[in-house]
């Protein structure tokens, strides 16, 4: 072999080392955060014992703040704003095993968007799985919160656990939301079925993270025959977590029975003309502005096929609880106070692991 020639399977050889590089990058970052929010932790619980114990005012710790930052002015973080935000977390986490297990496998500042956005344990124990399974920025943990994702999740009214066998149906469940947050539409109350379609496509990367992960877009007024005529689906789906096709029906009205009998219809015929071997049974979700829950449990009750029925709320209408997750004056002024920390120490800790 000459001295100019390279060994023939160098080029598998060099992306093999290369990816070896990255996931020891991956390994090496992942691992300074942890010991970043875990030392956050430690000082916020000593600070919150003082506190308690000692009677520490808003002044210790403005002196605490500057004599960190004097003492280690090579490391960032200890700003008087921050501290209070370790005293914050080490309040809301007590247990340390949690810390290491779960809120310290996230960055710093998603933690803190947590801490000011987010009141109830269960709902940031949640987040904070969510963070870690599908490695949300900040940015996108943000709109999921003010979103109210976690009260969305799961609650469509389905027949999957008569339809589905288990775990399937339970993935499946926990795969719908509602409602389905359209605020990146601007559509009036006049809009046609057509128009919402249409609106869709043009944001189809917007409707892709609110419909959620494992998601991919098949097409839209999918063609298929049946019986010599030929049907549209309005927006087909594969979802890969689900393995299976996913039909959506678009309505700009109330949940009507006959929209189940159509529906069941679109599903058999993927069954029939696109799932493979290896596919699991097509999930029909019929999605309308309104529905009425008896009615939906009745349309469903004696349907064969998996049907989910949700709604959707574009931003000028979104419903009474979700109104109260937009953010408030307070909420503004502390997102303004972590922009000036972020400023003041020359980088955001928290986006190194987006």
């Amino acid at each position: 072999m000459g001295s100019n020639l390279l060994p023939g399977d160098y080029d598998r050889f060099l992306q093999e080392v290369k990816e070896r590089i990255r996931g020891a990058q991956i390994r090496a970052a992942l691992a300074v955060n942890r010991e970043l929010v875990m030392l956050y932790w430690q000082i916020g619980q000593e600070i919150l014992m003082r506190q308690q114990q000692q009677g520490w005012g808003a002044k210790v710790i403005s002196k605490l703040a500057k004599d960190l930052q004097t003492a280690f002015p090579e490391m960032k973080g200890f700003s008087r704003t921050n501290l209070l935000y370790m005293r914050a977390f080490a309040e809301a986490y007590p247990d340390e095993q949690f810390i290491q297990q779960a809120a310290g496998q996230i960055p710093w500042f998603h933690n803190c968007t947590l801490l000011d956005k987010v009141k109830d344990p269960e709902e940031r124990r949640w987040y904070i799985q969510q963070i870690i399974q599908h490695g949300w920025s900040r940015s996108i943990l943000t709109q999921r919160i003010e979103s109210g994702l976690y009260h969305r999740q799961g609650v469509a009214l389905t027949n999957f656990n008569q339809t589905l066998p288990q775990p399937q149906s339970d993935l499946a469940q926990q795969v719908l939301r509602d409602p389905y947050s359209f605020d990146f539409l601007t559509l009036g109350h006049e809009a046609q079925e057509r128009d919402l379609e249409n609106a869709l496509i043009r944001h189809i990367r917007e409707f892709l993270l609110e419909l959620g992960v494992g998601f991919a877009f098949v097409g839209s007024q999918y063609p298929i025959q049946v019986g010599g005529r030929e049907y549209r689906l309005d927006m087909l789906f594969y979802h890969f977590r689900l393995h299976c096709f996913v039909v959506i029906d678009l309505k700009t009205v109330e949940f009507e029975p006959e929209f189940s009998g159509k529906m069941n219809f679109y599903v058999s015929a993927v069954d029939d003309l696109l799932r493979s071997p290896v596919d699991n049974p097509t999930i029909g979700i019929v999605l309308c502005k309104t529905q009425d829950q008896t009615v939906v449990e009745y349309a469903l009750r004696d349907v064969n096929k998996p049907i989910g029925i949700s709604t959707y709320q574009l931003k000028h209408s979104l419903p009474e609880p979700l109104q109260g997750n937009l953010p408030t004056i307070e909420e503004l002024e502390t997102q303004l106070n972590i922009l000036l920390v972020e400023v003041e120490e020359g980088r955001d800790l928290g986006e190194q692991q987006e």
